[in-house]
């Protein structure tokens, strides 16, 4: 088990990726978990993908995740006469509910949400940004805007409203369909992405049922003002930066970052750092100096995992890139201020026996050379609670459960085993020290610090820490 990096790597799964072998190679090289983009492919390559997952997993004997990620509603302008038109900055530019192929004066806006919600002053963004509009004014079945930055527009450009709050649910027909197949497959987390306000979490939830964890992207203003609601209602964050830097001014984001990273690690909600890390590497073997101090940045704000997109989905150099990520977290984990720096941000802790022994064993393995940390989990939720920590030493989860092994996989710091053979709590102590040799993550005469429940096997019933030496 490669337990010697904390921070952890969800990578992308596309055409780059051609077979079992080459996900064993990127698992060895420091894959935790990967994610399945539900906004390109069909469902029988996403269904290889996922079996080629699981047959590494078997091979490997490592709990591996694997998430979904939905498309979401894509916001799209029409079609144009001539496929494209050029717009100058101050003229006057009509959308609206008509879908005759536009000219440079109109076009098709077929989202009648978004007239619905607009107002005067509002800005429009197109292209991913390239191009903004202010609205001027507002009729029953359109806006009229101002071309405020303009350039060419061509046809189904996507389209971006920072400033309103659509009411529009983050889950589409397709993404519905998708999901279905998704949990059907047996995916461990759905993503889901444009997430406006906690009511979106709610209807996620009632779908997904239980079969999977939910992550929330964060990319709209509105998830940002609604932020700790919506990390209370999903299982983890990610910080999705492509469309949250369209919606907000670019030099917010990284501001954004560290206030989700933070607030996240405060509720105990693992949180995604996405978008462009390694960018370049798609078509380079090397990274640009930048994207080395962005990815490190992450890992030393404190984020739980990093993630890959285009890089290893379908770029040149899917290794690669994963051996460089692999080797920039350990590089600022192996610093002599990446603990402190942990440390000055630790969150306040909850008056439960699960955080006063979860701040204990932080505050042993600072003190003693502890090798491992060895929790037993049924749920999850006390390793969970352990992570949110960020002790010095890894954390062993023992779990009877595959399905909690492979939550905890965008866990920081949480390295799972299941094993079926705990049924007393006398057997915990024994159990631990063997696995926690067995995989390699501590030696003869190294201390481990062990962390149980009784009744045993009860959630939230941890409650109990013994220091063992391993002989």
């Amino acid at each position: 088990m490669n337990a010697d990096k904390k921070v952890k790597i969800l990578a992308t799964l596309g055409p780059a990726i051609r077979d079992a072998a080459h996900i064993r190679q990127l698992v060895e090289a420091g894959v935790n978990l990967f994610r399945l983009n539900f906004s390109h492919g069909e469902h029988a390559d996403h269904a290889q993908r996922y079996q080629w997952v699981r047959e590494v997993e078997r091979e490997l004997n490592q709990p591996i995740g694997i998430l979904m990620d939905l498309q979401g509603p894509k916001l799209r302008v029409g079609r144009f006469a001539g496929g494209k038109v050029q717009l100058v900055n101050g003229q006057s530019l009509r959308l609206d509910l008509d879908a005759t192929p536009g000219d440079a004066s109109r076009v098709n806006l077929p989202h009648p949400e978004i007239i619905e919600a607009l107002q005067p002053g509002m800005s429009l963004l197109l292209d991913d940004g390239r191009l903004r509009l202010k609205v001027t004014a507002k009729q029953n079945d359109a806006v009229i805007t101002e071309v405020v930055a303009g350039g060419e527009l061509s046809d189904r450009k996507g389209v971006n409203v920072p400033e309103a709050v659509l009411q529009l649910s983050p889950l589409t027909e397709k993404d519905r369909r998708d999901l279905t197949f998704g949990l059907e497959l047996g995916v461990d987390w759905v993503a889901l992405s444009f997430v406006q306000r906690p009511e979106d979490i709610v209807e996620a939830r009632e779908l997904i049922g239980g079969k999977a964890f939910l992550m929330a992207k964060i990319e709209k203003p509105s998830a940002v003002t609604h932020l700790e609601e919506i990390a209370k209602l999903c299982d983890a964050i990610m910080v999705a930066r492509g469309d949250l830097g369209v919606e907000v001014p670019a030099e917010n984001v990284p501001r954004i970052q560290k206030d989700i990273v933070r607030t996240c690690r405060q509720l105990g909600r693992p949180v995604v750092v996405a978008t462009q890390m390694l960018e370049s590497m798609r078509f380079s073997p090397a990274p640009t100096r930048a994207e080395v101090t962005d990815v490190a940045n992450a890992v030393a704000e404190g984020a739980d995992a990093v993630m890959l997109s285009a890089e290893t989905a379908s770029g040149d150099y899917p290794l690669e890139t994963v051996q460089m990520m692999s080797k920039i977290i350990r590089q600022v984990e192996n610093g002599p201020d990446y603990q402190t720096q942990l440390d000055v941000g630790r969150p306040q802790a909850e008056a439960t026996a699960s955080d006063a022994i979860s701040c204990a064993i932080r505050r042993i393995s600072s003190i003693l050379p502890v090798a491992a940390l060895v929790n037993y989990s049924e749920s999850g939720a006390s390793s969970l609670r352990a992570s949110r920590e960020r002790p010095k030493a890894p954390i062993l989860s023992l779990t009877p459960s595959l399905t909690t092994a492979r939550r905890l996989t965008v866990a920081w710091g949480i390295y799972s085993v299941v094993n079926e053979r705990l049924r007393r709590v006398e057997e915990v102590t024994s159990t631990a020290l063997e696995i926690a040799q067995a995989q390699g993550m501590a030696k003869r005469g190294e201390t481990v610090v062990i962390t149980a429940g009784e009744p045993f096997g009860q959630p939230g019933s941890t409650n109990s820490l013994r220091i063992e030496t391993l002989h």
